[in-house]
């Protein structure tokens, strides 16, 4: 039996109100089912949710005894892209890599082969420290999934003819 107070439950953004305490979470943080963690006053707390949940910011865990915990984007490393937006999107999204897309520039996760391949597509990129808010996948959960989590596809299409479809999926995260 943990001593921890337990959040089983997420109200959404806009439907609560006066949060105790909150907890900043990284992107890879704020994809969660069952954690403990740790609030902005170190107060420790058991995360239980029925689902694999998608949290974006803005919501807040609802603890068993009804308060709430503010769940906020924490500052992280990224990469800011700047350029033939277009382009350096389609080549982002074909990696499978989460993209946060405005209108001047493109935000990914701080990856070294990315930042090496974006540079040869002569892109302007620069680290930077940021919450990061990517788009939303298009199959469920508001999450782009890469080919690290676990699922497969097939790209629906042969031809009668010899070339490769194949593409690079390498990801040096070290």
């Amino acid at each position: 039996m943990s001593d921890y107070p337990k959040a089983e439950k997420v109200a959404p953004k806009g439907a609560w109100q006066a949060a105790v305490d909150y907890v900043a979470l990284d992107y890879e943080g704020r994809f969660l089912r069952r954690k403990r963690l740790v609030a902005g006053s170190g107060a420790g707390f058991l995360v239980d949710l029925p689902e694999v949940t998608n949290l974006t910011g803005g919501e807040a865990l609802v603890l068993e005894d009804g308060r709430f915990i503010e769940v906020r984007p924490a500052l992280e490393p990224v990469l800011v892209v700047k350029g033939d937006l277009t382009r350096l999107a389609w080549h982002i999204g074909n990696r499978h890599t989460p993209c946060q897309i405005e209108a001047e520039r493109l935000v990914i996760r701080a990856d070294h082969v990315l930042e090496a391949m974006l540079k040869q597509l002569c892109a302007e990129v620069s680290p930077a420290v940021e919450t990061f808010q990517p788009e939303g996948g298009a199959y469920g959960m508001g999450r782009t999934m890469g080919h690290e989590h676990g699922h497969s596809h097939h790209h629906g299409h042969s031809h009668d003819h010899d070339h490769s479809h194949s593409h690079d999926h390498h990801h040096d995260h070290a």
